[in-house]
């Protein structure tokens, strides 16, 4: 296991916070039908990272192809 520390200013912090909210009220009103569960922001950014590692390890599960798509709207090309 590895430990990543990354820094971010307030408001995305602050809108990080929101979404881990956002997707929380999503688990339990799916009553916990959802791949991660109820999200902290550290959870999230774990999941994103999950994801983001798809990209090379599993190019063409969905997950790997989105992620693809999030990067190549960034400008990186694979």
């Amino acid at each position: 296991m590895k430990r990543f520390t990354i820094e971010v200013d307030d408001d995305t912090a602050t809108n990080l916070q929101s979404l881990a909210q956002l997707c929380t009220e999503t688990d339990k009103r799916r009553e916990g039908a959802t791949t991660h569960r109820a999200l902290t922001v550290q959870r999230l950014l774990a999941m994103l990272a999950e994801d983001a590692g798809l990209v090379i390890s599993r190019p063409g599960s969905w997950e790997g192809s989105n992620m693809e798509q999030v990067f190549s709207s960034h400008g990186y090309q694979f």
